[in-house]
């Protein structure tokens, strides 16, 4: 079966997304409209940039000291994502959006990232870059910076990591001074000097458009000097490689914005990643160093303003790696099903005369098949189902907006983490099923791999997704997040009951959920954070593995007057998670649950 199957059912039978049509901002859509959208990015994704994702691989970009150098095919491809409109795909038709609801945004994005997630990042990262600043810039910002964006002319990206820092935002030392005396009148924002360094800024330096906007978290010192200690010193910052006017013309000065070095890395080689130095005089912008950056928002905000793009980014950083797991799967299932090798066992061994059979007729070959099957395909109806919720949230009833954001707090750390965890072990399978093929550049299944591997460190890494979800996802508000989830896993528990062929499943998910939830209970019963935190990491898998098994439990409800092949495979699909997947929760919680000191405990010396 096609992914366009499995998306087209997801979309309409699932989650019913032709329905959004009825609500005043998708009135003017309909199923055909957003049918039309996954054709365009479909035929698009499929011309533009899979035919050059080998390409983007080994002709990763090049600096020759002055400029960043890309395969020609990345520009036509960036350029034809930009002209399909997807870059405004959910803005406001006065932005030059069209007003997608954000779960056919994803739908439609699915294909890039399918096709070539590295190519596809730098549109992806200008797509955040200009969401954050329409819900945190001023009018002028909005207009000057976030239209360009929109509109494909400029690209953007975020900066926040640094070389001493990594994940630990709280320690960043980039300074952010006020620009002079009149630092507060200027129409694109309060004007401050930056200088420090950023590291792993993906899209950081390139000629694709006209400029890059840079989106820099900074600590803006205070009267004697000092940088104020933690998260809430840190403040954010419009920081163009090109100096603009309020025009949104380029002024001809260049900011004092410089590529140190490009990073190599595993995978992703055709995104270029780069160390930048703000404000090290290489470039004097008004005759002085120091790069120029426009205030976001209040000083002290830059994490909270960040978060709207990092959020939004966690969501897209799950569909790419669903999706790259597709991809291998996609490919591995071929060749199973061509690749002749072996043949059947029978009581008096094997018959060497017989001609040899197809792996994919093989049992260990179909089991990782069904493996990579529940994962790539539970992976994206988990990436839809949180793009469904942010529409609920933004245009649904106060009552489903209200339950619509308690699950995404629960389900964000989920979407983020599950995928890149469990599609790269689906790559990892594809690898296998074509034995020693599968590790050559002959067949794209090892690239897959090694752009996917990144994932797991994409907008943080497990610990830090299993610390937020334990920490403070599922016991903030009294636990209504956790309480939200269970009530949706208890309803589709009660549809499955009355399914006698869903019935064990769906008692099998109830007992799931009794499970986690007596974990939880136990992790905090001593109140301690370090002792409830120190297992956050299986927590987290446990957790997302449950609600894998929900999703999979109702995607399979909604098939019950189905019994064509689609709907088989499906089904056998589920029954694989719940029979190979889901048990593995035990070994996970179990650590939780008694608090197992082992790790916190381990000193240095006996390593």
């Amino acid at each position: 079966m096609s992914m366009r199957q499995t998306l087209d059912f997801l979309l309409s039978d699932w989650l019913h997304a032709q329905d959004l049509s009825s609500r005043e901002r998708f009135a003017e859509h309909s199923a055909e409209t957003f049918g039309a959208v996954l054709d365009s990015c479909e035929r698009i994704a499929a011309e533009k940039f899979a035919p050059f994702n080998r390409l983007s691989d080994v002709e990763e970009p090049r600096f020759d000291g002055e400029r960043v150098h890309l395969p020609e095919p990345t520009a036509q491809a960036v350029r034809a994502y930009a002209e399909s409109g997807m870059l405004a795909a959910s803005q406001d038709y006065d932005w030059g959006g069209m007003q997608l609801p954000c779960v056919v945004e994803m739908a439609a994005n699915a294909f890039f990232s399918k096709a070539s997630v590295a190519m596809g990042a730098y549109a992806m990262l200008t797509s955040g870059n200009a969401n954050l600043l329409l819900a945190h810039g001023t009018p002028m910002q909005r207009e000057v910076f976030a239209r360009q964006e929109l509109a494909g002319r400029w690209f953007g990206t975020m900066c926040l990591s640094e070389p001493q820092a990594g994940s630990s935002l709280s320690d960043i030392v980039t300074r952010a001074t006020p620009d002079g005396a009149d630092f507060a009148a200027d129409l694109l924002g309060p004007r401050y000097r930056l200088k420090g360094n950023k590291m792993w800024i993906s899209a950081g330096e390139h000629e694709l458009g006209e400029n890059i906007i840079h989106l820099v978290l900074a600590k803006i010192p205070d009267a004697e000097g000092r940088l104020i200690a933690g998260a809430r010193g840190i403040s954010l910052f419009i920081v163009p490689k090109h100096l603009v006017n309020a025009q949104a013309e380029l002024t001809g000065e260049r900011n004092d914005v410089a590529l140190a070095g490009l990073n190599h890395k595993l995978g992703f080689r055709g995104t270029s990643n780069c160390l930048l130095n703000f404000g090290e005089g290489r470039f004097k912008p008004g005759g002085a160093a120091g790069a120029i950056g426009y205030l976001v928002g209040q000083p002290g905000e830059g994490l909270k303003c960040m978060f709207h793009m990092m959020n939004e980014a966690r969501i897209g950083v799950g569909l790419g790696a669903v999706m790259l797991g597709y991809a291998g799967y996609e490919a591995c299932l071929a060749y199973a099903r061509q690749r002749p090798q072996g043949r059947a066992l029978t009581a008096a061994g094997k018959d060497a005369s017989q001609p040899q059979r197809p792996i994919i007729e093989h049992a260990d070959v179909k089991r990782m098949l069904l493996a990579q099957k529940s994962y790539v395909e539970g992976g994206l109806a988990l990436a839809l189902f949180c793009a469904r919720l942010v529409d609920e949230q933004h245009t649904g009833t106060a009552e489903a907006a209200k339950e619509a954001r308690l699950l995404l707090e629960v389900l964000t750390p989920i979407v983020k983490s599950w995928p890149s965890e469990w599609c790269v072990e689906a790559n990892s399978l594809a690898i296998q099923v074509l034995g020693g093929y599968g590790y050559t550049r002959d067949f794209p299944v090892e690239q897959y791999w090694r752009d996917n591997r990144l994932n797991m460190i994409h907008e943080g890494t497990h610990g830090i997704q299993g610390l937020d979800l334990l920490g403070r996802k599922v016991t903030m508000d009294g636990g209504q997040a956790l309480l939200a989830l269970a009530g949706r896993i208890n309803t589709s528990v009660q549809q499955a009951l009355q399914e006698p062929s869903l019935a064990a499943l769906g008692n099998q998910l109830a007992a799931a959920l009794g499970q986690v939830g007596g974990a939880t209970k136990k992790a905090w019963s001593t109140g301690q954070p370090e002792e409830a935190l120190a297992n956050a990491t299986p927590y987290l898998q446990a957790f997302g593995h449950l609600v894998l098994a929900w999703l999979w439990l109702d995607v399979v409800c909604h098939l019950c007057e189905r019994d064509d092949e689609f709907a088989r495979g499906k089904r056998s699909a589920a029954r694989y998670f719940f029979a190979y997947e889901l048990p593995k929760i035990d070994a996970w919680l179990g650590v939780v649950a008694r608090r197992e000191a082992l790790c916190r405990e381990m000193q240095d010396e006996w390593f």
